[in-house]
């Protein structure tokens, strides 16, 4: 099968698990933003960022080290058992030390009064540890359809749940009719306790996520390699530094905004703001995520092609004309695209096309970033991420008491922006890859140039139809084949 058509189709099917479920679940942003007040819309902002960093100290890496033994190993059971081993030992021991200190942790970030929130995020956190690697498994396999299906029912489930609690309950406890329904609901139900239903509601569905995947376990009679597993943990170390420093940027703002934020009794009302309106610019983060899906077992599944380093360019650049494409898309209707959140949230608004951005920058980086995995040199890739990471945190300290949520969305953009030049650069001595160079800088400054001439003339939506038909037609003109002589 063409490498790119193998690509594209794979891509599709994970993305109706990554970008169709998501943008289910997304739709419960309407439901937060249109029923909680920005400050508890904050809590979930702020909880979810720790979560996402602490994550990444859970899986350490193993999930692309993991893709990469399996391909050069010769026993590839004896590499998937060995990293199922690993890391169900240190999730394990993740949850007993949480245990061990739950109270004061609580007590030291802020949350005494609802460490139930602080326990149902730590056991989401061991279920989702547990799941990465039969997880990619099952994208080395190919089985994208059975991937699909997991990761769309806990979607399924979560979104169901969350209707349940915050809408169902919430309507039944404030009709007050004394029925039967009533009675059942109010022996359970806390209305004053929303955010936290939230939280219990993505615990279910990791639950059932992980229950479902238990077969996947089968793997641990293949025993555990204690030479192929420190020779695994060399490879894996960068990479562990490379999934905290590159989450620093997108969380970091969110856990520093409410100490650095210049009115700190509206600090969190602005983090919800913030959160609120980062779920916009998300849109980009669910493609990338689509495609990181397919593209991991690609890439490294393509390196022993002749033509490898082509193929790899000729991604780059469709990949970029994409997410011009969907940045473009999403600023050119955001009067239609901002009712998705409450109206008390789009003061922020202007946050979203910076973020934008920032996350296309990220998709950029992570195409570039395969240079030092295929060619095992990952320390550069956990450099460079550093190297985003010190800069976010700079950014952050000194832009958010001046700017305030738009200081937070400058430091993204800025902390994305730096590793990609570096990889870029650093790449072109290790592993050189033919990129268009020209093009993938030319894509976006047109879509930017075409959304500031519709915000400079106040454009309507129908004219930006036209001009977002002009930016499809400007990309066919350029990428038209050249006539033979």
């Amino acid at each position: 099968m063409n490498p790119l058509k193998k690509l594209l189709g794979q891509s599709a099917i994970y993305g109706l698990s990554s970008i169709v479920g998501r943008l289910l679940s997304y739709m419960l942003v309407p439901l937060y933003t249109y029923t909680l007040p920005a400050a508890e819309y904050g809590k979930v902002t702020e909880l979810y960022a720790y979560v996402a960093v602490v994550f990444a100290f859970l899986i350490y890496g193993m999930e692309t080290t993991f893709f990469r033994f399996a391909e050069k190993e010769k026993n590839p059971e004896k590499v998937y058992s060995t990293s199922l081993i690993s890391l169900l030992f240190s999730s394990i021991f993740f949850i007993l030390l949480f245990w061990i200190l739950k109270d004061s942790i609580a007590q030291n970030m802020g949350y005494g009064e609802h460490l139930n929130y602080l326990v149902w995020l730590a056991f989401i956190l061991f279920f989702d540890a547990l799941t990465s690697i039969p997880f990619a498994g099952l994208r080395r396999e190919g089985k994208a359809i059975k991937f699909a299906g997991l990761k769309f029912l806990n979607i399924v489930i979560y979104i169901s749940l969350n209707l349940f609690f915050v809408l169902y309950c919430t309507a039944v406890v404030k009709e007050n009719d004394g029925g039967a329904m009533y009675k059942f609901v109010n022996s359970f139900f806390n209305q004053d306790q929303l955010v936290g239903y939230i939280f219990l509601s993505n615990f279910v569905a990791s639950g059932v996520t992980l229950l479902l995947l238990l077969p996947s376990y089968k793997f641990l009679r293949a025993g555990f390699d204690f030479a192929l597993w420190k020779r695994m943990l060399r490879y894996t170390w960068p990479i562990l530094v490379v999934g905290i420093a590159g989450i620093i940027p997108v969380s970091l703002d969110k856990v520093l905004l409410p100490h650095l934020f210049s009115d700190e009794a509206e600090a969190m009302r602005y983090l919800g703001i913030y959160g609120a309106n980062a779920k916009i610019a998300v849109i980009m983060v669910l493609f990338i995520q689509a495609f990181r899906y397919a593209a991991d077992p690609f890439f490294f599944g393509e390196a022993n092609n002749k033509d490898a380093q082509n193929t790899y360019a000729l991604v780059m650049k469709w990949f970029v004309i994409a997410g011009s494409f969907i940045f473009l898309g999403t600023l050119l209707f955001l009067d239609l695209i901002q009712y998705f959140i409450g109206s008390s949230y789009r003061e922020g608004l202007g946050v979203v096309p910076i973020l934008l951005m920032a996350n296309l920058m990220l998709g950029i980086y992570y195409n570039l970033s395969f240079w030092y995995k295929l060619t095992d040199r990952t320390i550069y890739g956990a450099w460079f991420s550093v190297s985003g990471a010190i800069i976010a945190i700079v950014s952050n300290i000194v832009l958010i008491p001046i700017w305030g949520i738009y200081g937070a969305a400058w430091s993204v953009l800025f902390a994305y922006l730096f590793p990609t030049i570096l990889s870029y650069f650093f790449g072109r001595k290790y592993f050189p890859i033919p990129y268009q160079v020209l093009k993938i800088i030319f894509y976006p400054l047109a879509a930017l140039s075409i959304y500031g001439l519709s915000v400079y003339f106040n454009t309507s939506i129908y004219l930006n139809v036209l001009f977002f038909g002009s930016f499809f037609m400007l990309m066919i003109i350029v990428e038209r084949p050249k006539a033979k002589n």
